[in-house]
């Protein structure tokens, strides 16, 4: 238990540092080291990790991938806020040329892998390849939208990013604490054990007001944006909580406990971020879409 607690504050700290630095070049940065990490334990898990070409081509998708939204972003902000735009087809433009890019890399990186396995097929299964090119895609995308989410708004994307990430941890904590007090009915028994119909509804409900007390906070206690807080904090719960159970479900057909060991007491990144994967796209639509704030 010591060993979980040391783990878990050195980990805020150095979040808490990179939040510090959320307006530098810092931000991408460990985003792009989270993902390199978060790809070599998927990567592990399937045994490809070992299969140089698969992995660098993956860990090159996943560390550019985080670079070029930042690029993006700014470039946006910029065209959005600055008043000596004239010419706004500039930020087509812009947007285009980094999408390209983005494209561009993936389909390269995705060739690599596909040589590779033309070459070592006597070796490499099909589900080995198609597992690694979904989360080559899938992970680096995810967690590049915290980017997105913090340049959403200028005054207040730190904020915004850290409700999104909070959207995933507050409904585990009121989870386990429901789960605890009040967990009799199993929700997936043979997925993960502990996991409770009681504290999966506590950890929902957590969410939805710690979203609406805290959105209410910041931008005020109007009705429909509190009321589209609770909402959001609900949705954010949910989804969190299926790709939490899809992480473990990988990890019992593969037969692991975790997917590595970088936060002694608390496995590797991707168990303390794989819930996080799902959150993120889903926050960052729904403000997009609803704009609650």
């Amino acid at each position: 238990m010591l060993t979980r607690i040391i783990s878990g504050v050195v980990g805020v700290l150095i979040l808490a540092v990179v939040l510090y630095f959320h307006n530098t070049m810092v931000l991408p940065i460990a985003i792009a080291v989270i993902i390199a990490i978060m790809l070599y334990e998927l990567l592990r898990a399937v045994k490809m990790h070992k299969c140089m070409p698969v992995l660098i081509a993956s860990e090159v998708c996943g560390i550019v991938t985080p670079l070029l939204s930042a690029s993006f972003r700014r470039e946006r902000i910029y065209h959005i806020y600055s008043t000596e735009l004239q010419n706004p087809n500039s930020f087509t433009f812009d947007n285009e040329i980094i999408h390209i890019m983005q494209f561009v890399v993936t389909l390269l990186c995705a060739f690599v892998i596909f040589v590779t396995w033309l070459k070592k097929h006597k070796k490499i299964r099909y589900e080995q390849i198609f597992f690694t090119l979904a989360v080559m895609v899938l992970v680096p995308h995810a967690m590049s939208t915290m980017i997105l989410i913090h340049n959403y708004d200028m005054a207040d994307g730190l904020f915004l990013l850290i409700m999104a990430l909070c959207g995933a941890w507050i409904a585990d904590t009121g989870a386990y604490f429901s789960g605890v007090a009040l967990g009799k009915h199993k929700l997936c028994p043979e997925i993960s054990p502990k996991k409770t119909v009681e504290g999966f509804i506590g950890g929902i409900l957590t969410t939805g007001i710690v979203y609406a007390v805290a959105f209410g906070v910041r931008f005020g206690f109007i009705v429909q944006n509190v009321l589209a807080a609770f909402i959001l904090g609900i949705v954010c719960a949910v989804i969190g909580t299926v790709g939490d159970l899809s992480a473990s479900m990988v990890k019992r057909q593969i037969g692991f406990k975790d997917y590595g060991n970088i936060m002694p007491g608390h496995g590797g990144l991707m168990d303390r971020f794989d819930s996080v994967l799902f959150v993120l796209p889903t926050f960052y639509a729904f403000i997009a879409v609803i704009r609650i704030i």
